[in-house]
């Protein structure tokens, strides 16, 4: 599992792209044209499929957008709320700060509600904040910020914003289709996903659902061309076909995931797998000594971030080659305070992959020289003045 030729690839523990089963690859391997009927039932077949997903009981359209996820929260920001007008944002965690800086670039203004980045909001502290700030129209907020894998509260802010008159916006690009993403709530405009992550498909389309009021009440919103979700989905209806060049391999694969998908079990059967892959990895990283970032109460079975041990002979760069070599690719940190790493534990795997990762983390600290268990930790600030 080298990744040389000839040898199986590792396998991706990471939040996306992640590692997906042959079928969905192969999908991916047959050629079609953009305008081609036989696509553009492909495409509704996807949208039909991502809406069954949701879980939604309500009526809601499916936008499908090219490009990554950031793409389509880009877009779901640009086309719900107006030029100039004002979002909150909730930001405890790197993904969250990437709305409040697309926002603020997109000509928005922003009002961040900022914590720490192991901490959930209060809904108090919403409240406050849609008191101080009446102009604001929106909220937006990641559901399971993949920073650290915390769990943000979405259905106690989306009651928050109804009780305030305001509307939200749920990036699920790491939860959709495991997680419930309040889809259903009624001040919920938006939820934003994507192709590559626990759904298991390739990387490369977004999407947004949304009501179909919501989305006729935003004609004219969008200050951009690509990114305006009205005229997206407003031409599919009319013509069946993407504005611009698809990407029809990933249409294709992402199809052939969301059959498997239901053939799984949907949503529960997943979240069931990805616990036990999450019981596992925990269990075996405890046994290693290394201490979770986040309480457990804060924690989703989607990714999970370690400290890194306070040892001279620490160091995550050298982890990952070592791991690597063993079959496994592992996920940097995104703190700036505290040396950490992270394991993601979605994708095409089951609880005795993440088994045998532990136990490649575990040869590759023996190979660095460092014991097990493992004591204690250390901060970024602490690997600098050892540095210095």
């Amino acid at each position: 599992m080298s990744g040389t030729e000839g040898a199986a690839p590792p396998v991706l523990l990471t939040p996306g792209p992640l590692t997906t089963t042959e079928r969905t690859r192969r999908a991916a391997t047959v050629d079609l044209g953009s305008w081609d009927r036989d696509f553009n039932d492909l495409t509704a077949d996807v949208c039909r499929r991502l809406l069954a997903a949701s879980g939604a009981t309500r009526e809601l359209v499916c936008v499908p957008l090219q490009g990554s996820g950031t793409f389509a929260v880009e877009a779901a920001v640009r086309t719900l709320v107006p030029h100039g007008g004002t979002v909150v944002v909730v930001v405890n965690g790197a993904y969250g700060r990437r709305i409040a800086t697309m926002a603020e670039q997109a000509g928005r203004s922003v009002v961040v509600l900022e914590c720490d980045w192991d901490r959930a909001p209060e809904v108090a502290e919403l409240a406050a904040v849609l008191d101080r700030y009446p102009a604001a129209t929106h909220v937006a907020v990641v559901h399971c910020e993949t920073s650290t894998g915390l769990l943000n509260p979405v259905h106690a802010l989306a009651d928050v914003a109804l009780a305030a008159g305001r509307r939200l916006v749920v990036d699920a690009m790491s939860s959709f289709g495991v997680l419930d993403a309040a889809v259903d709530h009624p001040a919920v405009d938006a939820v934003v996903a994507a192709s590559g992550k626990c759904l298991e498909g390739l990387p490369g389309m977004g999407f947004v659902l949304l009501p179909p009021e919501v989305l006729v009440a935003s004609a004219g919103n969008s200050d951009s061309l690509s990114l305006d979700l009205v005229d997206q989905r407003t031409y599919m209806d009319r013509t069946g076909q993407w504005r611009y060049t698809p990407p029809t391999h990933v249409v294709a694969a992402l199809r052939e995931a969301l059959v498997q998908y239901d053939e799984e079990g949907g949503g529960p059967a997943r979240h069931e797998r990805y616990s036990a892959n999450s019981a596992a990895l925990s269990a075996g990283m405890a046994a290693l000594g290394f201490r979770q970032y986040l309480d457990e109460a804060l924690r989703t079975p989607i990714i999970h971030t370690f400290h890194a041990p306070e040892h001279p002979a620490w160091s995550f760069d050298e982890l990952y080659e070592l791991v690597r070599a063993r079959g496994f690719i592992l996920y940097p940190g995104k703190l700036t305070t505290e040396e950490t790493f992270r394991v993601g534990c979605i994708g095409a795997i089951t609880p005795d992959v993440l088994t045998a990762a532990v136990d490649a983390i575990g040869a590759a600290l023996a190979e660095m020289g460092i014991p097990v268990p493992l004591e204690g930790r250390r901060t970024v600030d602490d690997a600098e003045a050892a540095s210095a």
